[in-house]
């Protein structure tokens, strides 16, 4: 059951327009159960809230590193920005317990899926940009995920997970890793993919996503805690 007053005192944000607090949860799996025409899906949310967090994350970035590049840079904000550490901000806040899912999302464990999580974490800096301006989506993306700037730096998980795998695993083991197709489910508009990551035909960790590239994505960084590189 979606309880906004428990939500808001959770974030301390409090939103004047109650709809656009629940649309940033409602996921697009629910709306083919429900038979009014009048609902929507959070994906229009999730696409402003995308383009938000990168403005204030890149605004961020230029202002606290004066001295580096723009290619420096680009993979510092990609990495606070990127799925796996919007999942995180969303599991920490428990947002997957507010989502409207359809009876077959939830039975597959959509609350727990690391896209969903990331794309309600948009949603929410969307809904609230949209209900109360700039400085609050700005304080919410200070607070929950440009916290996680100095972590990410210092344990160089910046660095693209795979161009990072594919190069220790030549230095240590002169291997060049191979991503393999394990699964996918759902229907095309809302497929989850499963991607084994494997050195010499050794399976070494799988990784999931909403495209087979997420995946691998997902795979690598699984690889990089499995073998403690």
């Amino acid at each position: 059951m979606f309880n906004q007053s428990a939500l808001e005192q959770k974030l301390k944000i409090y939103f004047k327009d109650a709809e656009t607090c629940r649309l940033a949860f409602i996921h697009k799996s629910f709306i083919n159960e429900v038979s009014s025409k009048e609902i929507e899906s959070n994906e229009r949310l999730e696409f402003l809230g995308d383009a938000v967090l990168e403005l204030v994350v890149t605004s961020y970035l230029y202002a606290k590193f004066p001295k580096m590049s723009e290619g420096e840079l680009t993979p510092i904000r990609s990495a606070l920005v990127r799925g796996t550490n919007l999942a995180k901000v969303a599991q920490k806040l428990e947002l997957g317990n507010y989502l409207f899912l359809s009876k077959g999302e939830e039975a597959s464990g959509g609350r727990q899926k690391e896209y969903i999580l990331a794309n309600v974490v948009e949603a929410l800096i969307g809904a609230i940009y949209l209900d109360l301006g700039y400085e609050k989506a700005e304080r919410f993306i200070q607070d929950y995920i440009l916290i996680n700037v100095e972590d990410i730096i210092n344990q160089k998980a910046h660095l693209d997970t795979k161009s990072y795998f594919q190069e220790k695993s030549q230095e240590l083991k002169s291997v060049t890793p191979e991503y393999r197709l394990v699964s996918e489910h759902g229907p095309d508009h809302n497929k989850e993919f499963t991607m084994g990551l494997y050195l010499d035909d050794q399976l070494i960790a799988t990784g999931k996503g909403s495209s087979k590239q997420k995946a691998e994505q997902n795979a690598a960084e699984n690889g990089i805690k499995e073998l403690n590189w």
